[in-house]
């Protein structure tokens, strides 16, 4: 069997919370990372080029081709590795909640992103700031005792749920005091056996976050 192929831009981003789940699932797989040229330009004709003549339905990064399986969104690529692997919820209700915190996870992502590759990046920091202590809340709450989203076993949104929390680690590197169960929650995931392992090995991508245009986490 042919190794899977994780194709995305060579930063952290999207990419970073399958990376993730492949790896602790033993997955052998590609890691394709492409490169987007240098401002002001950001050329992204390595992309563009071929994005049609790649057989993908909605031709999007990432993508992810699985034997016959080729697929593109994030969170139905975590999906569909997750349900290979028995990490989709072992229940209807834990799959619904996996599902929902997929979803609000996603949502954290998606305002983080419009933060930092805002032109309005210093002006929007402050609010966005103000406002991160209270989606935290939430999900600290929504975490509570359990170790992981929907309860003492990992499912796939905990791998998405990780990479937000340690991207605004770097951020504002306290963002996380007041809220220990979510500082555990990232210290349990790191010393999981195949997480640390990659963590420590040189295909571990820890920098950029974003990609060239950004103006947080470019670097």
């Amino acid at each position: 069997m042919a190794p899977a192929t994780l194709c995305y831009w060579d930063i952290r981003g999207l990419a970073q919370p399958i990376r993730f789940l492949l790896e602790y699932t033993g997955t052998e797989y590609e890691d394709k990372q492409l490169a987007c040229g240098p401002a002001p330009g950001f050329d992204k004709s390595c992309w563009f080029d071929h994005k049609f003549s790649l057989g993908l339905d909605f031709p999007n990064l990432p993508y992810f081709k699985d034997e016959d399986v080729y697929m593109t969104q994030t969170n139905a690529i975590m999906k569909h590795i997750a349900r290979k692997n028995n990490l989709a919820g072992s229940s209807v209700k834990e799959q619904a909640m996996a599902d929902m915190a997929a979803e609000q996870v996603m949502d954290m992502r998606n305002g983080f992103v419009r933060l930092c590759y805002s032109s309005k990046y210093e002006d929007m920091k402050p609010e966005y700031i103000e406002n991160l202590a209270k989606t935290l809340k939430m999900f600290s709450d929504f975490l509570g005792t359990k170790s992981w989203l929907v309860g003492e076993s990992i499912t796939y949104p905990d791998f998405h749920f990780y990479e937000m929390l340690d991207q605004h680690k770097a951020f504002k590197s306290d963002c996380l005091k007041g809220f220990p169960n979510l500082e555990a929650f990232c210290e349990r995931f790191e010393k999981l056996d195949a997480i640390e392992k990659y963590m420590k090995s040189d295909r571990f991508k820890k920098a950029p976050i974003n990609n060239k245009m950004a103006l947080f986490g470019n670097q």
